[in-house]
């Protein structure tokens, strides 16, 4: 196996044992993360209040050597709030940048369908670009940037739900879920013993060694047929009736960039059909527009996904023995 995907096995599974000290019982979940963090992807986390998605998203940044921000939206935020903008200086008798918190590598946006849309809009440049417009003057952002936003899925009163626009470009959609009983027992010994409330997390990298981990996800393998199979799969989400509007083919980059991220997670160099897969529900969910009759349904969406799944064969790859020299 090559040496630098092993290295880059080891240091994200240090990374994700390290945020498990403070999250307890989300492997999964911290994985899928861990993955889109590395391709450059943002995060949506739909999920009831208490659950710990700030924690994770702060836990990540410190492990990661990476600067956190934090905006709590509300129904006042401007625009400006996030992005900052040209103050004067009456010292200098000039006008100066004053950055906003989108100028971090981890941004929280905590609660952000409780934004108007023209607050929620002023990410959109951001999440796309990596960059922000003020006043004409384009700034570029730190690298990597990463959008972790969460909104809470009971309480719609007073918000506005995210144009399809800004949702298809989250790389993700997911859910934290409660603990099981003995995971919550687990969380409590742990404050016990600690005697404080924060968790105090250790740097495992930095912000160049993870940019240099984000670009060898570029030399993992993925098969001309898994391709096909991507394409198929989005395709199919367009012709189901239950549909209005399929999957984009952002969608489908997704699929691409989370499956040779997550075989990179597991000191893979190439993709397995499994990688994809396990990806159906975050990639898809927040990506098809249901038909009016189904839009109380979340059940549905769910129901779309796994029934493409089912009548997309699966393709059958050439023993990875034998394959581009690549073999584990």
């Amino acid at each position: 196996m090559d040496k630098t995907k092993l290295e880059l096995s080891e240091t994200v599974g240090q990374v994700i044992a390290e945020v498990e000290r403070a999250v307890v019982g989300k492997r999964t979940l911290l994985e899928s993360i861990m993955a889109a963090a590395l391709t450059g992807g943002h995060v949506l986390l739909e999920d009831y209040p208490g659950l710990g998605k700030t924690l994770i998203a702060r836990s990540f940044a410190t492990a990661l050597g990476l600067e956190f921000k934090r905006i709590q939206f509300t129904p006042d935020l401007l625009p400006g709030d996030i992005t900052g903008g040209y103050i004067f200086n009456r010292d200098n008798n000039r006008f100066e940048l004053r950055k906003g918190p989108v100028f971090a590598n981890i941004l929280l946006a905590d609660e952000i369908n409780r934004a108007s849309p023209k607050t929620q809009s002023a990410l959109l440049e951001a999440m796309q670009e990596g960059q922000v417009t003020l006043d004409g003057e384009t700034e570029r952002l730190p690298e990597p940037f990463l959008v972790l936003a969460t909104q809470n899925p009971i309480e719609y009163e007073g918000t506005f739900p995210l144009p399809e626009a800004q949702l298809d470009r989250f790389m993700l959609k997911l859910k934290v879920g409660y603990p099981s009983v003995q995971e919550e027992a687990e969380i409590l010994r742990r404050r016990r013993e600690r005697q404080q409330e924060v968790v105090q997390l250790q740097q495992v990298t930095d912000a160049g060694r993870f940019l240099e981990m984000c670009r060898q996800l570029e030399t993992v393998h993925i098969d001309p047929d898994l391709e096909q199979y991507i394409a198929s799969l989005v395709s199919e989400t367009r012709q189901d009736r239950r549909v209005a509007v399929g999957a984009s083919p952002r969608g489908s980059l997704a699929f691409l960039k989370m499956a040779r991220a997550y075989a990179a997670l597991q000191g893979r160099l190439y993709v397995l059909p499994d990688d994809i897969k396990r990806f159906a529900l975050p990639v898809l969910s927040h990506r098809l527009i249901l038909q009016p009759e189904y839009w109380m349904s979340h059940q549905v969406a769910e129901d779309v996904i796994a029934d493409v799944f089912a009548r997309v064969p699966v393709p059958v790859l050439p023993s990875r023995a034998n394959s581009n020299g690549t073999g584990a």
